[in-house]
């Protein structure tokens, strides 16, 4: 039953990958292809490091800790990453799609002024 469950995660996490990197390649601009390749890191592989978990508990105490290192290792740096990356962009001059409604960046840089 478990190994049910953890394989219900694995494919789950997978259909998440999939989907990110879908969104990597429509979305038109660095800012949203980052929000794409976050949600697919944080939901997607931790789904299948989880699944991993579930499944490895039986046979390996050691591989299972090892995947719940990884995710809550991921879960904080992931957002970081993708935040610093985007902050950069913005920084080195990367125009927003045409369509963005709101630009924080650009009213936090206003703040500072």
């Amino acid at each position: 039953m478990i190994d049910t469950i953890g394989m219900v995660f694995i494919a789950l996490g997978l259909t998440f990958d999939v989907l990110g990197c879908v969104g990597l390649v429509r979305l038109p601009d660095v800012y949203n292809r980052l929000q794409a390749a976050t949600k697919c890191v944080t939901l997607g592989t931790c789904s299948i490091l989880f699944g991993t978990f579930l499944i490895t508990i039986d046979t390996s105490l050691a591989t299972g800790l090892k995947a719940l290192v990884a995710i809550v290792f991921l879960v904080l740096a992931s957002p970081v990453a993708a935040h610093a990356v985007s902050r950069g962009a913005h920084r080195a001059g990367v125009k927003l799609w045409e369509g963005s409604v709101v630009d924080q960046y650009a009213e936090d840089k206003e703040g500072e002024e």
